[in-house]
């Protein structure tokens, strides 16, 4: 198959999103597709990771026109994003209308497909594919043996949506209480005082890092699939998510979600005895799946 994928990957630490692209790419080489990031004659296939416009690869508009001329060419849409998570008020209509054209929508988990679908998405075809990991670069490690409960948490996005109250807490908690540690890997708004800042790491590096601690602290909301949450599950690292975390919770298990402060130090105090149920799969795996579904349109 000929398959157009509209973004572009990135090389080097970056959002959930490019590490998909990246992982689709890969696996649709390995059964000897041809990936590209332009228009050409007789695609067979355009999956569209983000329909905004953008210098990183082609807008829905541009894939709207060419569908118009070419109308046997199949349209993947993956949907990662709404206006919940960021406090945007516009993408949740664009989605939808892309939607609207495209023949396969496919929802990084099942809170990201409901969250839609109740707001009347009309779908011709929709799935649910979890986003993957690389198990070699997130997996269980030795821990730091200081004697204390050591907290990480980890984002891309420096958007306060991803958790900064939470986090904020967190950096208030260990200058008061001497059995906890907090580190945290990547970019923020907050101005911490007492968190030890990690610049932002991908791949093996990050997987190193992060395996390294007790229990990992999510306070995103309304987050989609996050990619960060299913890397520390994959570490098997006891993981805390906000009762308001979306696919979070649906990964993380909502018995490890908290609602305030008093529950967070709770389940914090006893992270040593619990574990979430949930292992991700490879991103091979992920990544397989979306084709196969291509395959199968294309063929019928």
């Amino acid at each position: 198959m000929k398959i157009l994928i509209n973004r572009k990957p990135i090389d080097g630490p970056w959002g959930g999103g490019n590490l998909f692209v990246k992982a689709i790419c890969n696996a649709a080489k390995k059964r000897k597709h041809e990936i590209g990031f332009q228009f050409e004659d007789d695609l067979d296939a355009i999956f569209i990771q983000d329909p905004r416009y953008s210098d990183l690869g082609i807008s829905i508009n541009e894939i709207g026109f060419y569908k118009q001329h070419n109308p046997d060419v199949k349209l993947i849409h993956r949907v990662n994003e709404c206006d919940a998570r960021k406090n945007t008020t516009d993408v949740d209509d664009l989605l939808r209308n892309t939607s609207s054209i495209t023949d396969l929508t496919v929802f990084v988990s099942n809170w990201m497909k409901d969250y839609h679908l109740k707001k009347g998405w009309m779908c011709k075809n929709n799935a649910v594919i979890y986003n993957g990991v690389d198990k070699h670069h997130f997996q269980k490690r030795e821990k730091i043996k200081n004697g204390k409960i050591n907290i990480v948490a980890h984002h891309w996005s420096d958007n306060r949506m991803k958790g900064a109250d939470v986090y904020e807490f967190l950096d208030s908690l260990v200058e008061k209480d001497e059995r906890f540690t907090f580190t945290y890997i990547g970019r923020s708004s907050s101005n911490f005082k007492n968190t030890k800042i990690v610049s932002p790491l991908h791949g093996l590096e990050l997987g190193k890092e992060l395996s390294r601690y007790d229990v990992y602290v999510s306070g995103s909301r309304f987050d989609p699939g996050p990619n960060h949450i299913l890397e520390s599950l994959a570490c098997e690292i006891p993981t805390l998510v906000h009762v308001d975390g979306g696919g979070a919770v649906e990964f993380a298990g909502q018995e490890f979600a908290f609602q305030d402060k008093d529950d967070l130090i709770h389940l914090l105090l006893s992270s040593s005895d619990i574990s979430n149920d949930f292992m991700p799969s490879p991103w091979e795996f992920c990544a397989g799946q979306y084709l196969d579904l291509i395959e199968n349109m294309v063929k019928n």
